[in-house]
């Protein structure tokens, strides 16, 4: 009987898929990436199944989408207290008001894995309630040095230097340290290249000319960022917009191109820790035993459509980078034509380990079988469907309104709404009732009550 692989999941936070090297960016550094997809097999159409942070993360792990695992919760938040506050709980609440079927760890755990969290969790549950027998995880607000986390449920301690580092260490000696007579699950999360951008190495801070980059063909440099707002978001984060410290209120002259610099530099040090890692479990002896798995949350617009951040129906937003990795066992392809999620991570994983997919997984062992459409849920009843040519976005909430359609063929950079043209009606008619269908028929989670008054 051969031994269960080793899972290695790495999700970093709001990448888009484009602003790799793998996924054709000409101005970014991403070797390790690079490598990862050109020894594996790389999906060209991975998209988050529900675009913001919390929601994709609880999808992953649950093997289900938002609306059944967590009810459609995004980001969940506290009254806002001023304008332009929306705070999120620093830590995971008592109880499971989420994930009311067993998840991901949790079938891993049963089957004779160890599993960690380390890194960015941002999800509404406890580590250890959900499967996970250790975990190091940060305080949800977003910041690269000076970070708070918890080690298995103990007290608050601030590491010295910048947090992504300091993960890689812990995933280092996870991999290195750990029984070897059963297989891991190490589920490791980076915050990197989700702002603060400026809260980063010099070295990486500095390392793209902001004048030479090549900006996506829908965004507007010239007149940049819809609001000063944006930009400073992206420069501190919530030390500007809950905090308000002094100096991000200082007068600003950063351009839209400074921002993707300092967002590319973060891309390239998120890439630099990663290849770390990958080293560490050569080194080890435990590559070809394990299944690395490379993603992100999600994307971020970036200025394109002059919007910023995610959860947007765009491209920029859906599309992150979809990475499956295990010498001698994938071989190494391009895939262009099937659209495969955060949904389908955990029904394939459990594939790879010979566990069988549980039924309440709404995903698909994407290895071994043909995904040809990928819904996304922007919000429970805003939703979105992705092939490989064609982009459909509508709203059920109160009854149906088709907002969108995109051939991103002939219009990849999605300037040409569809929707009111008499073109693709075929297709138009099928995905458009693929997404009224799964309002229908894919539950909602009843909504708990979440104490915040």
């Amino acid at each position: 009987m051969h031994r269960k692989p080793n899972i290695l999941v790495i999700m970093c936070d709001q990448l888009q898929a484009a602003a790799t090297g793998c996924y054709g960016n000409p101005d970014v550094k991403t070797p390790h990436i690079d490598a990862l997809a050109t020894g594996g097999v790389r999906f060209l159409h991975g998209i988050s199944n529900a675009p913001v942070c919390m929601a994709a993360r609880s999808v992953l792990l649950s093997g289900q989408h938002n609306r059944t695992c967590t009810g459609g919760i995004s980001n969940v938040g506290y009254p806002q207290g001023k304008v332009g506050s929306y705070p999120m709980p620093e830590y995971p609440a008592p109880g499971r008001l989420h994930f009311p079927n067993a998840t991901l760890p949790e079938v891993l755990r049963a089957a004779g894995y160890r599993t960690a969290a380390i890194g960015k969790w941002h999800i509404y549950v406890w580590p250890d309630v959900i499967g996970f027998d250790h975990y190091v995880i940060p305080r949800t607000h977003h910041v690269h040095s000076a970070q708070h986390y918890v080690e298995d449920g103990g007290p608050e301690f601030v590491p010295a230097g910048w947090s992504v580092e300091f993960e890689t260490r812990r995933a280092i000696q996870y991999i290195e340290e750990g029984d070897r007579e059963h297989p891991f699950f190490l589920y490791l999360n980076y915050s990197p290249p989700h702002p603060p951008l400026n809260d980063c190495p010099e070295k990486y801070l500095r390392m793209y000319d902001p004048a030479s980059l090549t900006l996506r063909d829908n965004v507007d440099a010239i007149h940049g960022f819809p609001r000063e707002h944006d930009v400073r978001v992206y420069w501190w984060d919530y030390r500007y917009y809950e905090l308000q410290l002094p100096y991000t209120l200082a007068p600003m002259a950063y351009s839209m191109r400074d921002i993707y610099s300092a967002y590319y530099g973060n891309v390239t040090w998120m890439d630099a820790n990663l290849g770390r890692v990958l080293q560490a479990l050569d080194a080890s002896g435990q590559r070809e035993d394990t299944l690395v798995v490379f993603t992100a949350d999600h994307g971020d617009n970036l200025g394109s459509h002059g919007r910023c951040g995610k959860g947007l129906p765009y491209d920029e937003s859906l599309l992150i980078p979809m990475i499956y990795s295990q010498p001698n066992n994938l071989s190494a392809l391009v895939d262009e034509r099937h659209v495969v999620g955060l949904v389908d991570v955990a029904p394939t994983v459990l594939t790879a380990a010979g566990i069988d997919i549980p039924g309440h997984m709404s995903g698909t062992d994407v290895l071994n079988s043909e995904v040809a459409v990928g819904i996304s849920e922007i919000t429970p009843g805003n939703l979105l469907a992705r092939t490989d040519r064609f982009t459909a976005h509508i709203d059920v909430r109160d009854g149906t309104r088709r907002l969108a359609f995109f051939d991103n063929r002939q219009d990849p950079f999605q300037r040409r709404n569809l929707v009111t043209e008499s073109v693709f009606a075929d297709e138009q008619a099928r995905l458009f009732t693929l997404l009224e269908v799964h309002h229908r028929t894919v539950r909602i989670l009843p909504g708990p009550d979440y104490g915040f008054g």
